[in-house]
């Protein structure tokens, strides 16, 4: 009975002493949470309104309110009771062992700066990295994320993207078109080049002063191949490649120019053996 009497004692004893401390951490904890939210909120918007570079405020909320987030914890174990001191060197002792396990994540972290100093693209721009390709959609601390044109949303990680090549499709104001057209060894080649030209002269997507190339390109197993080569300003160059292809086929049909497809002649030879 003295035993749990005294056990009683002390639990009422640590109630009385750290009951207040905890119940007054949990609050500034909520309170706090609640704050950092609406600050990182803020921050964001007041980033928008001043047309920063939309590729630096997710990151940059991203990193405010990851070190708010650490100072609150601090705080609040200041407020509990804990040594100052014991709880840094603990922490310096966890963020080692965390740095240690989490490798990947700090490569992905300096990936990240390195992008956003360097600007090898930007949110809106179409690119291929990693091995994928996409949008980019947003840029945070640890990972880029990217929007497919099926409409798949593709995180990559930010050191995959910056230790890999990346094509940046939307970096110049202007793309080179280039389609290859195969017709039949018995089609009249100049036949096929006068209506690519035609097609092409017609096309005022095209740009003028870069011209319009037009040239056999190479004697293949099925086809002769036929090269067009013209330039087109990057938001125009989808839907001209896409329309280009039905406009030729409809004028080759029309003409009397074949597309032909691969075929193989086989030569039987009798076994005079038998």
């Amino acid at each position: 009975m003295e035993k749990a009497q005294e056990l009683l004692s002390q639990s009422w004893d640590l109630i009385i002493t750290y009951g207040g401390r905890l119940v007054l951490a949990v609050l500034v904890l909520i309170i706090g949470l609640s704050i950092i939210k609406r600050m990182t909120n803020t921050f964001r918007k007041t980033m928008n309104k001043r047309e920063v570079d939309a590729s630096l405020v997710p990151f940059l909320s991203s990193l405010i309110n990851a070190g708010l987030k650490v100072m609150l914890i601090i705080s609040i174990a200041g407020m509990v009771g804990i040594e100052m001191t014991s709880f840094v060197a603990v922490l310096g002792a966890a963020g080692l062992a965390v740095g240690l396990a989490l490798q990947g994540s700090l490569s992905n972290f300096a990936g990240g700066v390195l992008i956003l100093i360097l600007k090898p693209f930007r949110v809106g721009d179409f690119i291929e990295g990693a091995g994928v390709s996409g949008t980019v959609r947003e840029i945070q601390i640890f990972y880029t994320f990217l929007t497919t044109p099926t409409g798949q949303e593709i995180m990559v990680p930010n050191g995959s993207l910056s230790n890999n090549s990346i094509v940046n499709y939307s970096y110049n104001s202007t793309r080179r078109l280039d389609m290859t057209f195969g017709i039949g060894y018995g089609d009249d080649i100049d036949k096929a080049k006068a209506i690519l030209h035609e097609i092409a002269g017609a096309e005022s997507r095209f740009l003028e002063d870069k011209g319009v190339t037009i040239f056999v390109e190479a004697l293949a197993d099925s086809s002769v191949n036929i090269r067009l080569r013209a330039w087109t300003n990057n938001g125009d160059y989808w839907d001209v490649l896409n329309g280009l292809n039905e406009k030729v086929k409809k004028a080759f049909d029309g003409a009397g120019v074949g597309i032909p497809f691969p075929q193989m002649d086989l030569h039987l030879v009798e076994d005079r053996t038998k």
